[in-house]
Formats: C-alpha cells, structure tokens, sequence
C-alpha cells in the first residue's frame, strides 16, 4: 500500500520491491520516496542530485592530506644528550 504524506510519498517494501522503476522515476519527478518495514520507515529513495546536495563535496584523500596543518614548522628534533634525567619519587605511594 502506498501512502502520500506531506514531504514524501511512502512505499511498503515489498511494493517498493516490485514496482522499483516507479519509485526511481517518482523519486526524480516528485522528490523523496519512503520505503517502510512493518510501519517504520527504514529507507529513503532520492534523486541523485539531490543526494549529492545533501552530500555536500567530500574531498579525495590527496586533498584531505594537504589541507592539514603546516607541519614544517614543528620542532621535532630530539635531545641527544646521554644524561640521565632525575624523577622524584617522593610522595609517590
């Protein structure tokens, strides 16, 4: 049974199932199609563009790499010195 709500128009999933080609086309022409289980809504058919909207631009992993912070300016260089350092244990249980 399919039922029309005020933002979506909801399938039963074994309809959604086997009328899969409408529910793609009504998801382009009307927007967003909810695919229920036993009444609870478990998915949501959209169209891609607007999918790629809500998405939002996801960077490659190249990019996600060179928009970190600008490491040439940390220190890391380490203390070469062979002394030992002192630790107070005192007060330590």
């Amino acid at each position: 049974m399919t039922t029309r709500t005020a933002e979506a128009t909801k399938w039963q999933l074994q309809e959604a199932k086997q009328r899969f080609s409408e529910v793609v086309r009504k998801a382009q022409d009307e927007g967003p199609q909810i695919v229920t289980r036993h009444g609870k809504d478990v998915a949501v058919i959209l169209d891609m563009e607007e999918y790629r909207q809500l998405k939002g631009k996801q960077p490659d992993f190249k990019e996600f790499l060179l928009s970190g912070p600008d490491l040439s300016e940390l220190d890391l260089t380490r203390d070469k010195s062979t002394a030992m350092r002192e630790i107070d244990f005192e007060g330590i249980e």
